[in-house]
C-alpha cells in the first residue's frame, strides 16, 4: 500500500510540547553557571559514572563550567540504572545541599538522575518506595517539589528532551525480593536545560558512540511511522534523520571532525524534538523489540536495535493495510527516487547500521535462543510502545516471532 493509498491517518492533531531549554555548540558547558544563575538555582550536583567522572577531558570543563554553583560529583551509576544507586544519589544530593542535578554522560545517567529528582520530592521512606515499586514496576511523581536537571549527553541515544526514565531493582539491595524492571514518567521531569557540547561527545569511545547512534536514528525512524505522528515531529523527524544520513555515513568512514560531531548532534537533538510529550511518545515497534530483547537479556539497546531494526522494517512495510510512510522516510534517507521506497530504506538503514560496524544477528550477540522467542515475542507484545505502531498493523505473536526468526 502507497501513502496516497492510505485513509487510515487522521490529519488532525493536537500538539503539546515543554522541551528544555537547548544549548548548542562546541564548548556551551562554559555557560552552565549563567544558566543555573538565570533559572535561579544555586548548587548542582553532578550525576555520572565512574569512567566519565574519572575522565579529565569530560569532567573538567563541567566542573568549570559550573564554578561556584559546583556541589559536588556523585559518579556512581551504572547501566543497570539500580534504584540503590538513586537512594544513595539522594543521599549525596541533601548532603551538599545541592537544589540541582546535573546528569553528564548516557542515557543512563540522565534516569537515575530524575529518579533522585523524584525520591527528593517524595516525603515516603525507602521501604514504602521499594514496596511500590515491586508491585507495580513504577513510582509515584510527587506534583510538587521536583529538583530541577541539566542533561549534558555524551553518546548520541537522544534520551535527553523525554519525561520517563528507566530503573531497575535487584535482590542483592534489600529492596525488592525480586529483579524488577520498570521506570518513572512524568511531564515534569523533562529536564529544564540541555547541553549539547562536540567537543565532550567527542570524547566518548568509538563503540558506544555507535551503538548509541542507532538508539537515536531510529527515534526518527519510528517518529515519521508512529500512529500520533504530526506535521512538527515529521518535520523535525525528516531534517534529522538528513542530519544523521549525512553524519553516520561520514563517522563510519572514519572521520571524526568537529563538524561530523556537530551534524550527528543537530540530528539527534531534532529527530527528539518532540517525542516525548505529555502522556504520549511517538516511540514504537522497533522499541519495543529493544526493551523485549535487554530486560531480560545481556543487550546492549543499541546493539538490539542495530540487529532487528531492517527485519522490523521489512515486515512493516509487508503488510497490506498498514501506512508505514515508506515514502517520508525514503526521501529523509536519500532515496526518494527508487522504485521500491520499502525495500530502499531496508537497505540505507542496514548501509549504516553496516558503516558503524555494530552486530547484524542476534546468534552474534548475547541474546534470547530460538527457545525463548515466544516470551520474547509476548513482552514485545505488551510493551507500551506498541500503543505507538502504525496505523493498522495487528501483529500477531507469531509473526514478532518470525521477525526475530530472520534477525537471527
Amino acid at each position: 500500500m502507497t501513502e496516497s493509498d492510505s485513509t487510515a491517518r487522521d490529519p488532525s492533531f493536537r500538539f503539546e510540547y515543554h522541551p528544555a531549554a537547548i544549548r548548542f555548540g562546541a564548548g556551551c558547558v562554559d555557560d552552565l553557571e549563567t544558566e543555573l544563575e538565570r533559572l535561579g538555582l544555586e548548587r548542582a550536583l553532578i550525576v555520572c559514572g565512574s569512567t566519565v567522572g574519572s575522565t579529565p577531558e569530560v569532567i573538567d570543563p563541567v566542573r568549570d563550567g559550573l564554578g561556584g554553583r559546583l556541589a559536588g560529583v556523585f559518579a556512581e551509576t551504572t547501566p543497570e540504572k539500580r534504584l540503590e544507586t538513586a537512594f544513595d544519589g539522594l543521599g549525596r544530593l541533601e548532603n551538599e545541599g545541592a537544589d540541582a542535578l546535573v546528569s553528564l554522560g548516557g542515557g543512563s545517567s540522565l534516569d537515575v538522575a530524575k529518579v533522585v529528582s523524584v525520591l527528593a520530592a517524595s516525603d515516603r521512606s525507602r521501604k514504602e518506595v521499594a514496596d511500590e515499586f515491586a508491585e507495580t514496576g513504577t513510582i509515584t511523581v510527587p506534583e510538587e517539589g521536583l529538583v530541577p536537571i541539566a542533561a549534558i549527553p555524551t553518546t548520541l541515544a537522544g534520551a535527553d528532551l523525554s519525561t520517563g526514565a528507566g530503573i531497575t531493582a535487584a535482590p542483592a539491595s534489600g529492596l525488592v525480593g525480586e529483579e524488577i524492571g520498570g521506570g518513572v514518567s512524568d511531564p515534569n521531569l523533562m529536564p529544564t536545560a540541555a547541553f549539547y557540547d562536540p567537543e565532550l561527545v567527542a570524547t566518548t569511545p568509538e563503540s558506544a558512540l555507535a551503538g548509541s547512534a542507532m538508539n537515536g536514528f531510529d527515534k526518527g525512524i519510528e517518529t515519521i511511522y508512529a500512529a500520533n505522528a504530526t506535521p512538527i515531529t515529521d518535520a523535525t523527524a525528516r531534517h534529522g534523520l538528513e542530519k544523521l544520513e549525512d553524519g553516520l555515513r561520514a563517522f563510519g568512514r572514519g572521520e571524526r571532525g568537529l563538524d561530523v560531531f556537530e551534524t550527528l548532534l543537530e540530528g539527534i537533538v531534532l529527530v527528539q524534538y518532540g517525542i516525548s510529550r505529555p502522556g504520549e511518545s511517538t516511540l514504537s515497534i522497533v522499541h519495543a523489540f529493544g526493551h523485549g530483547l535487554t530486560r531480560t537479556y545481556g543487550v546492549q539497546q543499541g546493539v538490539a536495535h542495530a540487529v532487528v531494526v531492517p527485519h522490523v522494517l521489512r515486515y512493516l512495510f509487508e503488510q497490506e493495510g498498514v501506512d508505514a510512510r515508506e515514502g517520508l522516510l525514503a526521501d529523509a534517507l536519500a532515496v526518494g527516487g527508487a522504485a521500491d521506497h520499502g525495500a530502499a530504506v531496508v537497505d540505507r538503514v542496514a548501509e549504516i547500521r553496516d558503516a558503524l560496524g555494530l552486530p547484524f544477528r542476534l546468534r552474534d550477540v548475547d541474546g534470547p535462543e530460538p527457545d525463548e522467542f515466544a516470551d520474547v515475542a509476548e513482552a514485545i507484545l505488551a510493551d507500551g510502545f506498541m500503543a505507538n505502531a502504525p496505523p493498522g498493523l495487528e501483529p500477531s505473536a507469531e509473526e514478532i516471532e518470525g521477525v526475530l526468526e530472520e534477525a537471527r
